[in-house]
């Protein structure tokens, strides 16, 4: 039996595969209900491990928050917690959002602090309101209903560009992979010798068996595409 392959070795996440808490500046959620008015933006920062950045605004009363930095937002910009117009980075429930705004950090249930769309330049569509529910389309494409007492952040998430930078340096993608949990570089399994990986081995780089795997093979062995499904045969003259 050969040695279990990456993918297999980093489970949960440990050792290599764990991001470096000390980086991080803390969880980023959408600020309690309680908190209303308007909210002056005093820094924008880069988050360690985060695509998007992150702003400080004061809110006069309530002390600092920190929020997912809108895709435009400037230091000396307002913000409207759960309160007026619905502008950009206006913190607000889905039900008072008009039909064709593009909103982001999502909350999936009502109060829990946005859970989708929260990654750089991604942003979602809000389609039509039924009732007590809001339909939105994600960056997906699909189409999810929420209820209308959910929250959101209308406008896209600042930092849309970041993919189109060029990384001319092996260093430099090392630095930029370092705090996302992830390994910057992947070896493929046909360059491997056959004690690291199913694939490896051979007079050249090919897998040299069936690529399809079978859904009840043992973990080592559970590399490749996965076979398709069984389909039965309909009978002639019958059901």
């Amino acid at each position: 039996m050969g040695k279990r392959i990456g993918s297999r070795r980093r489970g949960a996440g440990t050792g290599p595969w764990r991001s470096p808490s000390h980086r991080h500046h803390g969880a980023v959620y959408l600020p309690a209900p309680s908190i209303v008015g308007e909210a002056t933006v005093v820094r924008i920062a880069q988050a360690p491990g985060r695509t998007a950045p992150v702003v400080d605004a004061t809110v006069p009363g309530s002390g600092t928050v920190r929020l997912i930095a809108p895709d435009g937002v400037a230091t000396g910009d307002r913000l409207h917690l759960h309160t007026g117009e619905i502008a950009r980075g206006t913190v607000t429930a889905l039900a008072q959002v008009p039909d064709g705004t593009l909103v982001s950090n999502i909350e999936v249930n009502p109060f829990d602090g946005g859970r989708l769309v929260r990654a750089a330049g991604t942003s979602a569509l809000v389609v039509a309101h039924t009732g007590r529910e809001v339909t939105i389309q994600l960056p997906s494409g699909a189409f999810k209903q929420l209820l209308g007492t959910c929250r959101a952040q209308v406008g896209a998430i600042g930092g849309g560009g970041r993919l189109e930078r060029p990384i001319i340096r092996a260093g430099k993608k090392v630095l930029a992979t370092r705090s996302l949990a992830r390994r910057p570089f992947t070896v493929r399994g046909v360059a491997m010798n056959p004690v690291n990986h199913p694939h490896g081995g051979g007079a050249h780089q090919h897998v040299g068996r069936p690529s399809t795997v079978a859904p009840g093979a043992w973990p080592g062995a559970k590399v490749g595409r996965f076979s398709p499904k069984k389909r039965r045969r309909a009978r002639r003259g019958g059901a």
